[in-house]
Order: structure tokens, then sequence, then C-alpha cells
């Protein structure tokens, strides 16, 4: 199972990443999460204790790692660099495992637009297809924005993308640029889930303008989630109402995909 989470800054996917990836390890199945934020949060979504979040790093930002591997120094521009760097000893070297969920930090890059090539990109999206051709049970890649490192060589491997939303406007309003920039590299297979819904009034609205995409299911809105953050546990733990509604998000995810 691979699966990409997506949506507008803020909605809450890095809460359904860390619900999921939590559902799926307490399966027993064999669980990578990828955190693509620039400021990475999912460790704490997780409740990863300190002594692990301390030893996570984003890739992105390893300057010395990315020469290495690359032949250039991120930010430089001209010259020439390897587009395939070595990846493969990356996700192990890099990540922490707690409670059942390996998490490794991608970091993110500013791509300043679609033809941007630079040692950082080309280093995260040759990990990313890496990850896309590991044998884990449960790939879930928390995207920053957009799916410019998803290309159309990987889309077949990504067995769903999910648009996170808030009952808004504008929230779904960019779900509409994600379903374009999908379905531009052939990638169709799209769900929307709706967070921070308070009312069925906001629940009917979001069924009723979601941009053609099946809504997977909803994420009341739950100051607990606030609480666990300040508190520095798992929301999985801490929000028994979310934990039950990804549990069944999961379980539909994995109905409509066969």
């Amino acid at each position: 199972m691979k699966l990409a989470i997506s949506g507008k800054g803020g909605v809450g996917k890095t809460t359904l990443a860390a619900l999921l990836a939590q559902v799926y390890a307490d399966q027993s199945r064999d669980v990578l999460a990828a955190d693509g934020d620039p400021s990475p949060c999912l460790a704490g979504a997780l409740g990863f204790p300190d002594e692990l979040r301390a030893r996570l790093h984003p890739i992105a930002e390893m300057d010395e790692l990315i020469e290495e591997r690359t032949g250039a120094k991120p930010g430089a521009s001209g010259g020439f660099f390897t587009l395939n760097p070595r990846v493969d000893d990356l996700p192990e070297r890099f990540s922490v495992v707690h409670r059942g969920v390996r998490l490794l930090e991608m970091g993110a890059v500013d791509l300043g637009g679609s033809g941007c090539i630079c040692p950082e990109s080309a280093m995260l999206k040759t990990l990313i297809t890496h990850l896309l051709f590991r044998k884990d049970d449960v790939l879930i890649l928390d995207m920053y924005a957009g799916v410019e490192h998803l290309g159309r060589a990987t889309v077949d491997f990504v067995d769903a993308m999910i648009v996170v939303v808030e009952p808004t406007r504008r929230s779904l309003g960019t779900a509409v640029q994600i379903k374009k920039l999908a379905n531009d590299i052939g990638l169709t297979r799209l769900w929307l889930v709706g967070n921070k819904v308070q009312n069925e009034d906001e629940a009917e609205f979001l069924r009723n303008e979601s941009p053609g995409l099946p809504v997977l299911g909803l994420l009341l809105a739950d100051t607990a989630v606030q609480e666990a953050d300040r508190l520095g546990i798992a929301v999985y733990d801490h929000v028994p109402l979310l934990r039950q509604a990804a549990e069944q998000i999961a379980e539909k995810l994995e109905s409509d995909i066969r």
C-alpha cells in the first residue's frame, strides 16, 4: 500500500498521516512514513519521544550528503550533477522507529517552478522513487505541496492520493488544483478526506462540493488535537474519536482500491 497525502497548508495532512500510520502499525504491518514538510512535525503527531526526534534530520538539508551523492553543492547553479544519486541506504540510515512506525524526514525544496532542477530536488525525487519501489507493506508520503516529486515513472506505484480539505471553498479550490496536477501525470486514484468538520452542515458541504473526488471519510474538529501537541503525545492515543475515524478510513480505502 503506497499512499500520498496532499492538501493546502494547515488543513491537517500530518494529523491524518500520523493516524493512518499508527492504524496500520497496530495491524502489525510494516509501515514507513516519510515527512515531506519543510518544518517537519510528523514525529510530534506520532508521539515520538524527544531522544528519537533529536536523531531526525531532513534529507533535503543534508548539504554534505547531497554533494557527496550528486556531485554538486546544494543551491549551486549551473554545472553538472547526478540526476539519479544512490539513495538505497538512506531510509534505514536516517530513519527512526517508534511503536512500529519507521519515520524518515525528507524536507522540502523550493522548486521555483516546474522546470527547476537542482541537486536537492534530484535527491528527493530519486529517494521518493526508491521508496515507492520498496517492498514496505505500507508507505505514507506526507506531501508538502502539490505532486512535484511524483512523476509519470512512479505514478503507477501510488495506490492512492488522499487530498485533505477543510470545509471551505478555498481549501476545495486547492483540491481542484491538486487533482489537475495529479491527473496531468496520470494519477487518477484520488480520494478526499474532510478535516476539522464541526457539524453535519459542513459535512454535507464537503460531499456536495467535492471536485469529483469520492469522500473517503471525515475527521471531526476537536481541540484535543492541539492539546495532544502541547502535551507531546500522539493524536492517535489522545483523540479516540479521530482514531476510530482513521480506522474506518483505512478500512474503506483498502476496500475501494481492490
